[in-house]
């Protein structure tokens, strides 16, 4: 915690569920409803968002520092293992697979991404297997980029690396 008693501080990187990656902008206070609430203001330069997010409600909304060192080997980890396709109705898996990329988790996030990639001599996949794919991709990226001070395209490299030792 910082010295205001506030989880997060002006620059920070955090990572919100449903939108990855942003930068804590400003902390401002509000009038709200003839009360006043002090807010995180985040932007998303990937989705030229800005986003306020109260303060206090920082830690229910799922508000995360950037992940460890050691989530992101584990994540790196997760991204050599081998696929686990269950066979359930695509329809189905998608929904597990767009909770996972929003649930913020970068280890889920993983998953969804070793589930989804295709090496060069796999079928082609559905043209919503590869939404979730890419969308899945970027969030994990978006983060070791910003972990490791790298951009996105780095990160992208990293990622495929440990992608292409599993295949």
């Amino acid at each position: 915690m910082s010295k205001s008693g506030l989880e997060f501080s002006v620059s920070d990187h955090v990572v919100y569920p449903a939108h990855g990656v942003g930068t804590i902008q400003a902390v401002e206070t509000q009038e709200v409803a003839g009360m006043s609430l002090e807010v995180y203001v985040i932007t998303f330069d990937h989705e030229k968002m800005t986003l306020r997010v109260p303060t206090k409600k920082a830690k229910t909304a799922g508000l995360r520092p950037l992940a460890e060192g050691n989530v992101v080997n584990q994540a790196l980890t997760t991204l050599k293992g081998r696929a686990r396709v269950k066979r359930t109705m695509w329809s189905r898996r998608a929904q597990e697979y767009e909770a996972k990329i929003n649930s913020g988790d970068l280890i889920s996030i993983a998953e969804v991404v070793r589930d989804l990639h295709r090496a060069e001599n796999q079928p082609e996949q559905s043209y919503s297997e590869r939404q979730l794919y890419e969308s899945a991709l970027d969030r994990m990226a978006r983060e070791v980029a910003a972990i490791e001070r790298i951009d996105r395209e780095a990160a992208i490299g990293i990622l495929t690396k440990s992608l292409v030792k599993a295949a």
